[in-house]
């Protein structure tokens, strides 16, 4: 039973990883004021190119910076919209999301076929596997911690850092105040359109960075709509984590956690039908988001940035 739950917890990190990366890069967006809903096409992006370098030139790490780069061109693109243009925030999310949507699915095509003429789509050669760290790997239940692939060893210093630079540094106290009201944060001193610009680039980053663990790492390779709707989970994950960088675990090992078990029941033959199975991970993150809003209304603790999908012009009050 014991080697049953390692097992589980093990998944359940690796398919959790690629939401941490998305909802803590969405929390330090968000905290800045702007509102990212390209993050399904962003996350999209990031998988395919980082699959087509890797398959191309055998190099994990250039994947890894391709990947990223494709992050910081699409947020990018919703930066100067959003913000130097003050185009609808909404609007110029799910822009980016459709563009990216269909633009990695036309990449993705072209990778070149197989065999029988089929695209290419399944395992790919170079693949980030897991690292077992000698001795705390064997240990019973957190040795699941430890036998983890490297971009899931580098999420575990992202978290504490992320939160860290929120919370105890100048910085971070700039980013919160230019998130909850950039008129004030302007009198004092701080570049607003700089700071949003800086906050949105690296969000877009790491979600980039999420989608690329998914083909690098958790399902090698390319297959059409990997991410499975991860970025819209991701939106509801921020929420749940209350824009607390140290919360984005609980709501990203919730989905693995849940998605790991249906994967399992699947494989024992169960009857339940599979597609009942494939919904739970998103049913139950739906039901979490809810009753985690409900608490923190009661508590009146709701912590959405006050000044969140409002642009913004030195001057305007």
């Amino acid at each position: 039973m014991i080697v049953l739950i390692t097992s589980i917890l093990a998944i359940t990190l690796r398919a959790g990883t690629s939401l941490i990366y998305a909802t803590i890069g969405e929390i330090y967006t968000e905290r800045s004021g702007v509102l990212n809903l390209g993050l399904e096409g962003m996350m999209l992006m990031g998988a395919v190119t980082s699959f087509a370098t890797v398959y191309y030139t055998g190099s994990l790490a250039l994947a890894v910076l391709v990947a990223m780069l494709s992050g910081v061109v699409l947020s990018s693109i919703h930066a100067f919209l959003s913000i130097t243009m003050r185009a609808n925030q909404v609007v110029s999310g799910l822009s980016i999301t459709l563009f990216g949507t269909g633009f990695a699915s036309f990449l993705g095509q072209r990778l070149g076929p197989a065999e029988n003429g089929r695209y290419l789509i399944g395992l790919i050669g170079e693949k980030f596997t897991p690292i077992a760290i000698p001795g705390l790997s064997k240990l019973p239940l957190v040795g699941a911690f430890f036998n983890q692939d490297l971009l899931t060893y580098i999420v575990y210093l992202i978290i504490p850092i992320a939160w860290f630079y929120m919370y105890k540094t100048k910085n971070g106290l700039n980013l919160r105040a230019v998130g909850d009201n950039p008129q004030t944060a302007d009198a004092m001193g701080i570049d607003v359109l700089k700071t949003r610009y800086i906050y949105t680039i690296l969000g877009g980053t790491l979600v980039a960075l999420g989608g690329a663990h998914l083909s690098l790492a958790y399902a090698p390779g390319w297959t059409e709509n990997i991410t499975g709707g991860r970025g819209w989970i991701v939106i509801a994950l921020v929420i749940f984590s209350m824009w607390n960088p140290s919360r984005a675990i609980w709501g990203a090992l919730l989905f693995g956690g849940i998605n790991a078990v249906q994967f399992r029941l699947q494989a024992s033959g169960t009857n339940i039908p599979a597609s009942f199975l494939n919904m739970l991970p998103y049913l139950a993150t739906i039901i979490a988001l809810v009753v985690m809003t409900w608490i923190e209304k009661f508590n009146k603790k709701i912590g959405a940035p006050a000044a969140l999908a409002t642009s913004y012009m030195r001057g305007e009050k």
